[in-house]
């Protein structure tokens, strides 16, 4: 297990349109005198200045919110079957799958999503502890289920953001991580069942913290502490002590992952970028502090790791351009084991079968959905356990994603930047095509060449080209590449943009007239601050949960996230620092704007709250601007449910089909 998927609060994963709302009165008071603001009530949903749905357009896109997926969430304790999450009604519930392609048991049956849980591996027990939030808070609570008698009852404080559901080997214990002591700081806490509501934290100095592995006889935990994508620490914890012995002391600047301990308790696995660019997995001696890098040396980071329950062995990934490729150790004799080879394109939820002779992985494709897939290590066979619906539709129509690089306004070693990208085109285009740049969060994010039932509606049924661009800030080249718009260099990575806007100017089958900008999080930031910058060239911009200003967004985060992202946007506390934010901040510069923008936001957001969309959109319309709004009352950062999801995707569906009208 690595630590920090579970910290790297502010990443935005979602790939569905619009997102959150909170009732609330009209916006944009002083504008609403010049221009009166539309606006619609339906039930969760409100929206200003959004047209009525377009009901032919609805119908087609309906087939396209009917595709499912399915992802590996754990074995059961016996390991004859899995447990999967995966959608039949308005969110994603977990499943039990007891054969290949046989029937999705489902076993949790909420309004909210749940899409992570843990079974105990005691012999003989159906413990089952699961987590969900309210609203789209983020505030987490564990849910314990036996599974015998379907009795469900909450174990955490009902208050808390709590994370990490980890299993002792014994099955008496769970370790987790929590905010409980104060609100702002992550602590690790180790507790049985009936007092997880009450322990006191393992881990209480500040930062986020998080455990990632225990040590065979449950005496020791590993635990990580996330301070930014390029720096974090390991430590091994006595758990009956808390006394702390930190990994690798003399290293401040690196990135360092927990994997597992080794069978003897003497070493662990970890994964680190110390060596070099990218980050490999090594062995580390307790006693000595030496390292051994056991990983295949390649110029791509070792991205997730998880070891079998005796720790005979470790199957890791590697992020290869995008790509993910599947590897195997023995962790005896430190050799590569043969591997299966896997359909190609992203691989995760790496869970071994309670025995260790099975591996089970999710894998998703550019035209397929993420399905569960069981892995038998002794023949390499790979048996398909989920087949995901995709709504009725015809996958040999679904566009596969192309990897393109385009240069950009720097230089490396006397030649062009290259920027790596993912474009997905119709199979049978006709004249110059409109496109969309679909511009990731994080900002530390990375586009993957992963299933998006929303990419495919946009190139097959609007006819658009659709460009995912990894402009830089991004994981997966390297620990330079990811840094380079920090603090004072953010605005390096629009410039990025601007390239890609250049390259789509080259290409005889793009349009450059009809282009728009879409993105989540930080991606919704990428582009308010591409309109600022190229509003001349840009025919509109869907900007969803983004940061328009860069100091009210810091000031107002939730507390425990504060500190995550001051070292990749800057402390705001700092006069000088916070003069430059301000200067960068789209909403400083949002009279520059003068092309349509829609705008959607969750009501219940911690990581980019509902002022920043709503100090935007009141800006662009004091400033005679066209915009559209959607709220949800009942989602946070991102729209996960699916009514939520038709209204939100079908309003940015209608707006790009309107700007791209226009710019025809």
């Amino acid at each position: 297990m690595r630590l920090k998927p579970l910290l790297r609060a502010g990443v935005f994963t979602l790939t569905l349109g619009a997102l959150a709302l909170t009732m609330a009165p009209p916006l944009a008071t002083e504008a609403a005198a010049q221009a009166p603001v539309n606006r619609v009530e339906r039930g969760n949903l409100i929206t200003e200045n959004v047209p009525e749905v377009d009901q032919a357009l609805a119908e087609k896109y309906r087939a396209y919110l009917n595709a499912r997926s399915a992802g590996v969430v754990d074995w059961t304790a016996d390991g004859k079957g899995l447990l999967i999450t995966t959608r039949f009604g308005e969110t994603n519930q977990l499943h039990l799958v007891t054969q290949p392609l046989g029937a999705r048991t489902q076993i949790t049956f909420k309004e909210e999503p749940i899409t992570f849980g843990r079974f105990s591996p005691k012999a003989g027990t159906n413990d089952l502890v699961y987590s969900w939030d309210v609203g789209g808070n983020e505030q987490f609570q564990f849910f314990h289920m036996d599974l015998a008698t379907g009795a469900v009852r909450m174990i955490t404080d009902g208050k808390s953001r709590n994370q990490g559901i980890l299993w002792s080997n014994a099955g008496d214990r769970i370790a987790f991580s929590s905010t409980r002591r104060d609100g702002k700081n992550t602590d690790v806490y180790v507790a049985g069942l009936n007092d997880a509501a009450t322990a006191k934290p393992l881990t209480t100095e500040e930062g986020a913290w998080s455990a990632g592995a225990w040590s065979p006889d449950d005496s020791k935990l590993l635990v990580g502490r996330f301070v930014s994508v390029t720096r974090s620490f390991l430590n091994v914890v006595d758990v009956k002590t808390g006394q702390m012995t930190r990994i690798k002391p003399d290293l401040d600047n690196v990135a360092l992952d927990g994997v597992g301990f080794t069978r003897d308790g003497s070493g662990v696995f970890l994964v680190s970028d110390e060596s070099g660019e990218f980050a490999r997995l090594g062995l580390y001696d307790l006693k000595s502090g030496q390292t051994r890098w056991v990983s295949v040396e390649a110029p791509w980071d070792v991205e997730s790791a998880a070891m079998s329950r005796d720790g005979s062995l470790i199957a890791y990934t590697m992020n290869e351009g995008g790509y993910s490729t599947l590897h195997m150790l023995d962790t005896a004799t430190l050799k590569p084991v043969p591997a299966a080879t896997l359909p190609k394109g992203t691989v995760g939820g790496l869970r071994f079968s309670p025995d260790g002779k099975k591996l089970a992985v999710s894998v998703s494709r550019s035209s397929a959905p993420s399905d569960a897939f069981v892995i038998d290590l002794a023949t390499r066979a790979v048996t398909q356990w989920t087949k995901s619906e995709v709504g009725g539709l015809n996958t040999d129509r679904f566009a596969e994603a192309q990897l393109i690089q385009y240069p950009t306004f720097d230089q490396v070693d006397g030649k062009p930047r290259q920027i790596p990208a993912f474009m997905y085109k119709p199979r049978e285009a006709k004249g110059r095509l409109p496109v969309i740049i679909d511009l990731h969060g994080g900002p530390e994010g990375q586009w993957r060449p992963s299933f998006s039932s929303i990419i495919q509606f946009w190139v097959n049924e609007l006819g658009a080209a659709v460009i995912r661009p990894n402009v830089r800030g991004s994981t997966g080249y390297g620990k330079t590449f990811v840094s380079l718009d920090n603090g004072f260099k953010r605005e390096d990575s629009v410039k990025d943009v601007g390239a890609l806007l250049d390259w789509i100017g080259t290409q005889p089958d793009l349009d450059p007239k009809r282009v728009v900008v879409t993105g989540g999080s930080y991606g919704g930031y990428m582009v308010y601050a591409s309109m600022v910058h190229y509003n001349d060239r840009l025919a509109g911009g869907s900007s969803t949960v983004g940061i328009s200003n860069f100091v009210t967004f810091l000031e107002s985060t939730a507390e425990y996230r504060r500190d995550l992202r001051r070292p990749e946007y800057g402390d705001e506390r700092d006069p000088k620092m916070r003069e430059h934010l301000m200067k960068i901040s789209p909403l400083t510069n949002a009279a520059k704007i003068t092309k349509p923008m829609l705008i959607t936001q969750g009501a219940n957001d911690p990581r980019v709250p509902r002022g920043e969309a709503e100090q935007m959109v009141a800006q662009i319309r004091k400033n005679g601007g066209d915009v559209w709004y959607v709220l949800a009352m009942d989602e946070g950062h991102g729209f996960r449910k699916r009514t939520n999801r038709f209204y939100g995707d079908m309003a940015e569906a209608m707006f790009f089909r309107k700007v791209f009208g226009a710019g025809g």
